[in-house]
């Protein structure tokens, strides 16, 4: 089977459900499927997922409507717009305190250790703090398009995704909805949910509100977009303390959950993974990255250097990124992350040129 992008994956998802007049979302509220999600997932029987534990002490919920209070003026990400969410304000991610979900599904174009044999399961949330001037799904980040959902719902769609087969919950752009994510994860929990929960993030993550995620995330799968704050703000909406901020935070996730690596099955249930955008021209500035990982996290870090880079959006705006990624420019930055001596690359594709 032919693994899709992430934007060809969304695409589709988006053509079925609106041939068949449906929302992107599958209800899970009748007996027969919530017996479904309690049979045991395809994972390995000793793994227990940490929020357990803390939804059985009462600790998850208590977070989570911490974290729900933060969206009074909000302050969920580094960007502490202070927009009052709680009375129906939208901040710059463009999120209320409703719930927007753009679609719920096993998905097979994530890393191998991630989607194994029954997908990674899914939720990609509606809107987005960064609004990058080439986000390939902007359709969804920056146009809002998805459903409005409940957090009873969000639990319903991770039992859901656990009854089909899918090994852990993906929660894709999560940054702005944490408290809602928190939680539906405790309703969940309580519904049976035990598979791993994957953090599938930006990068730009504020380190206080990391720190209420502890314990509960157990696989942090955030991006390293840029190394340099200037590119930062030109491509991402002003977002010149990205380098640092995301520094601090890799930090915080790495004494969290370690070095990531897969178990005997070959699925990762715990661990840092970062990932790489390399993009044209160097504007990311690769090479800085590799030093930063090299120098501050151990050598044997999961870095996934990611080719799939093409101009989406209003990327033809800035003729240095209006081009494909080449395939020169690919390999030199495998050459020298190796040469960096990180040991735990994750090089999936070549650009076409």
């Amino acid at each position: 089977m032919k693994e899709l992008s992430r934007r060809e994956f969304i695409g589709s998802v988006f053509s079925v459900t609106a041939a068949a007049g449906l929302t992107s979302t599958f209800p899970c509220l009748n007996v027969a499927c919530r017996n479904e999600s309690r049979r045991k997932p395809p994972i390995d029987p000793d793994f227990e997922p940490g929020y357990l534990r803390l939804h059985q002490s009462g600790e998850l919920k208590r977070r989570g409507e911490e974290l729900w209070q933060r969206m009074r003026s909000c302050s969920l990400c580094p960007r502490e717009c202070g927009a009052a969410r709680l009375d129906g304000e939208a901040g710059f991610c463009r999120g209320t305190s409703q719930l927007v979900v753009a679609a719920h599904h096993p998905h097979y174009g994530e890393e191998r250790s991630l989607v194994g044999r029954g997908g990674s399961g899914t939720i990609f949330f509606s809107n987005c703090n960064l609004r990058c001037v080439f986000c390939i799904n902007w359709q969804i980040s920056q146009g809002g398009s998805g459903d409005p959902e409940g957090v009873t719902d969000l639990a319903e769609m991770m039992l859901h995704l656990q009854g089909i087969g899918c090994h852990n919950i993906n929660i894709v752009t999560p940054t702005h909805y944490s408290p809602h994510i928190v939680l539906g994860l405790d309703i969940a929990a309580a519904g049976g949910l035990r598979l791993p929960l994957v953090y599938n993030t930006c990068g730009w993550e504020r380190s206080d509100i990391l720190l209420e995620l502890d314990g509960i995330v157990d696989i942090y799968l955030p991006d390293f977009k840029y190394a340099e704050g200037a590119m930062a703000s030109k491509y991402s909406s002003g977002a010149d303390t990205y380098p640092e901020v995301t520094k601090a935070a890799l930090l915080e996730m790495h004494r969290q959950v370690g070095v990531a690596k897969p178990a005997a099955d070959g699925l990762m249930y715990r661990g840092l993974m970062i990932r790489h955008l390399v993009m044209p021209n160097r504007v990311s500035g690769t090479r800085k990255v590799i030093d930063w990982i090299a120098g501050n996290l151990p050598k044997e870090t999961y870095f996934n250097i990611m080719s799939q880079y093409r101009p989406m959006y209003k990327a033809f705006d800035y003729p240095e990124i209006s081009r494909r990624l080449t395939r020169a420019e690919y390999f030199e930055v495998i050459e020298y992350a190796r040469q960096a001596g990180l040991t735990n690359l994750d090089i999936q594709g070549v650009p076409p040129s």
